[in-house]
C-alpha cells in the first residue's frame, strides 16, 4: 500500500436518512484494542503466559479535531453528546477500507482564536459491534 494523505480519511455519522460527512478532521486517530485473558496456571508449559483465544473485551476509539463541515453536523454532534445517545458512525480509511459502529460522543471540545476559525476536538468510544468492509 502506498502512503496515503491524511485529510483523505472521512468521518461520517448516520443521520437518519444514511451517512452523511461531519467534519473536515485535520488530525485523526482510529484504534483498536483487546483485553487478554490469562488463563496460566501451574502446568502451563515453562510457565508462559497462556491466554485463552476469543476471549476479553474488543474495542475502538476515534479522536479527531479540524473544523465541521457545516451547522447542521456541528448541531448533530453537539447534540448526540449532550444527550448521551449512541449513534452509527463510519470511518472510510482510503484504499483499505470502511470502519461502521456505533459510538458515543464521550469528548467534545471547542476552540478558537479571535482571529481564526473555530476548530473542534472529539473523542468517539464504540458501543456495540464493529464491522469492516473492504474497499
Amino acid at each position: 500500500m502506498v502512503a496515503q494523505k491524511g485529510k483523505d480519511l472521512l468521518l461520517k455519522i448516520d443521520e437518519g436518512a444514511g451517512f452523511v460527512t461531519v467534519a473536515g478532521l485535520r488530525a485523526r486517530r482510529l484504534t483498536f484494542n483487546a483485553q487478554s485473558v490469562d488463563v496460566t496456571d501451574a502446568e502451563s508449559a515453562g510457565r508462559w503466559r497462556e491466554l485463552l483465544a476469543g476471549a476479553g473485551v474488543r474495542r475502538a476509539s476515534l479522536t479527531g479535531a479540524g473544523l465541521f463541515k457545516d451547522q447542521a453536523s456541528d448541531a448533530l454532534v453537539r447534540a448526540s453528546f449532550f444527550a448521551g445517545s449512541i449513534l452509527n458512525w463510519q470511518v472510510v480509511i482510503p484504499d483499505f477500507g470502511t470502519v461502521t459502529a456505533p459510538f458515543q460522543v464521550t469528548a467534545l471540545e471547542y476552540a478558537g482564536n479571535h482571529d481564526g476559525e473555530l476548530t473542534f476536538e472529539l473523542a468517539l468510544e464504540s458501543a456495540g459491534a464493529v464491522s469492516f468492509a473492504v474497499q
